[in-house]
């Protein structure tokens, strides 16, 4: 009897000790799902590429061949066999103004009207379907888009929209048209002065305001347009999300200003969160960010703050950007400096205290000028605040001159483009800027062979957010009206890895989280993108085609494609 008992306790112990010890090197090491018979480029210099990844939790814990990977495999493990497919980092936006790109996505679409009287029909008949006390915003708007190239007028909105104010935006953001409504109300006429660093267009025979404003004149009638309410705020945050994650953007660093986090944090609360967020306040607004206790970078792996963004011009669409040259078609100009840049000496000023205070810097410049002045700002403040890892960043670097482009690398400023523009503004920059600073126009190859780094993005819902559609861009170059099959100044193609790399490693870098974004490496952030098609190997037309099948984001899956079998 006492032997049959003590053999009972052996068997009883070493059951227990089998159990534990499945647990330690048994289900403990189980991946919770695999990636298997993929085409995976994971952007890490020591293991470029692979066929498998194996993730735990939210992080990615193997990267390697199919067998070393099927080793993870346990009883609760999810297998997706991809079937050849590619498998990149989830993509990390490095501009994008993701409230207002959420609030587009239900407002009057104008992007592609073909003429005058489209963009008319589009805001009055959107006109009837407004609740009342609600204005009509967002249209990103494109007078290019038609034969004329004339800018609209308030004259053509006025009779249909009597009732209600509307203030749409060009798609560069730096330009609107405002109704008589809209300009009534802000008390806009013809001896209304121009503010610093904007425009209030007027009719060169009357001299009355046409209802077109660009860049600070914009503010006159902004203001005046009633704030989102919250439920409205978490409803653009919540479209805007869901957007993201149908076109494999993980991350997004978003310059839609201050005081969204909120939001953020109650969509990630109800689990309805699938973009991670770095977000950027003013900069001239630096000191509430001092007084929150923020620093560059700030937060958790979902929500970061700590960036600040400044304005040194206006856009290139809007002949605002700040040329050292008049424009060609408007010699009566060169463009306008931000009001933020009047004087020069304080936006120097605001960026050495913020720089001090350990905040993040980013600055908005597109003429060759701004640039110019935006790099002799960060040199001065860098002398007089002393080295550090601060990384500066330029907004858009559109319009470079030649001696310019080694001043980013030597100053380790980063250049956060918008590869998707080139391929947009190729089809009229030319009669803006002409021939010769053409050459410097989205200047990424010259960058790079000058040791720059690249951040790409989008800056959404002033382009499209697509990330294939930048990379496209980035790589061919081609012009949207099929002007330039070769490319528009050719010479500043790069390469599928190279655009890659920005839109992910480069983006990472960018916001201070290179070290677990960016790259498919064990131990790094369990974000990765599905494709329907092989970038690297395709011609143009295919990789237009190309569409996300799925996109994990915290190691779940938070997209997939119907079209995935």
């Amino acid at each position: 009897m006492n032997y049959l008992v003590s053999l009972s306790f052996l068997l009883v112990a070493c059951g227990q000790f089998v159990a534990w010890s499945s647990a330690l090197y048994g289900q403990e090491n189980d991946a919770d799902v695999v990636l298997l018979r993929a085409k995976v480029h994971t952007m890490d210099a020591k293991q470029p590429v692979a066929e498998a990844v194996a993730i735990r939790g939210n992080r990615i814990v193997q990267v390697g061949e199919k067998e070393a990977i099927e080793k993870r495999i346990g009883p609760q493990t999810r297998k997706i066999d991809l079937d050849g497919r590619l498998v990149l980092p989830g993509f990390n936006d490095s501009h994008v103004h993701f409230l207002q790109g959420g609030q587009q996505l239900s407002s009057v679409q104008l992007r592609d009207a073909r003429s005058p009287l489209e963009f008319m029909q589009r805001i009055v008949d959107f006109a009837n379907k407004v609740e009342p006390g609600r204005w009509i915003t967002g249209g990103d708007w494109d007078h290019e888009n038609w034969f004329s190239g004339e800018l609209p007028r308030r004259e053509w909105i006025d009779t249909g929209t009597a009732w209600i104010g509307v203030f749409v935006s060009r798609l560069d953001g730096h330009m609107a048209l405002v109704n008589s409504y809209a300009l009534k109300l802000a008390g806009i006429d013809r001896n209304t002065a121009d503010p610093p660093g904007g425009l209030i267009v007027r009719d060169e025979k009357t001299g009355e305001p046409t209802g077109i404003l660009k860049d600070a004149a914009m503010g006159l009638v902004s203001k005046h347009i009633p704030p989102l309410t919250h439920p409205e705020r978490l409803d653009a945050a919540r479209a805007a999300t869901n957007h993201a994650a149908a076109l494999g953007v993980t991350s997004v660093q978003d310059m839609s200003g201050a005081g969204y986090e909120p939001v953020y944090r109650e969509l990630l609360k109800k689990g309805e969160l699938k973009t991670r967020i770095y977000s950027a306040a003013p900069l001239p607004q630096w000191k509430r960010s001092v007084d929150q206790g923020l620093r560059s970078a700030v937060g958790d792996a979902w929500i970061r703050q700590g960036a600040l963004k400044g304005f040194a011009d206006g856009s290139l669409g809007s002949t605002t950007a700040l040329f050292f040259d008049p424009y060609v078609d408007d010699p009566r100009t060169s463009g306008l400096p931000s009001d933020e840049m009047i004087p020069e000496s304080s936006m120097e000023d605001r960026v050495r205290q913020a720089d001090l205070a350990q905040l993040h810097i980013m600055i908005h410049a597109i003429g060759d000028k701004a640039n110019d002045s935006v790099l002799t700002i960060y040199d001065r403040v860098v002398r007089t605040n002393g080295e550090k890892d601060r990384r500066f960043r330029i907004e858009h670097a559109q319009h470079l001159r030649a001696s310019d482009i080694p001043r980013f690398a030597r100053q380790k400023v980063i250049a956060s483009m918008q590869p998707y523009h080139c391929a947009d503004d190729g089809r009229w920059a030319l009669k803006r800027i002409g021939d010769a600073r053409a050459k410097g126009t989205y200047a990424f190859r010259s960058l790079l062979d000058n040791g720059v780094t690249l951040a790409f993005g989008s800056d959404w819902n002033v382009a499209p957010l697509n990330p294939i559609a930048g990379i496209a861009a980035a790589v061919h170059r081609q012009t949207l009206d099929g002007k330039h099959p070769n490319g528009w100044v050719p010479e500043q193609k790069i390469s599928v890895h190279e655009a890659v790399s920005a839109y992910t490693m480069g983006s990472a870098y960018a916001e201070f989280a290179e070290s677990e974004k960016g790259r498919i490496q064990p131990g790094f952030l369990a974000d990765l993108v599905v494709l329907s098609k092989d970038i690297f190997t395709v011609g143009p037309d295919e990789m237009s085609t190309a569409e996300v099948q799925m996109t994990f984001v915290d190691g779940k899956i938070v997209f997939q494609s119907d079209r995935f079998q």
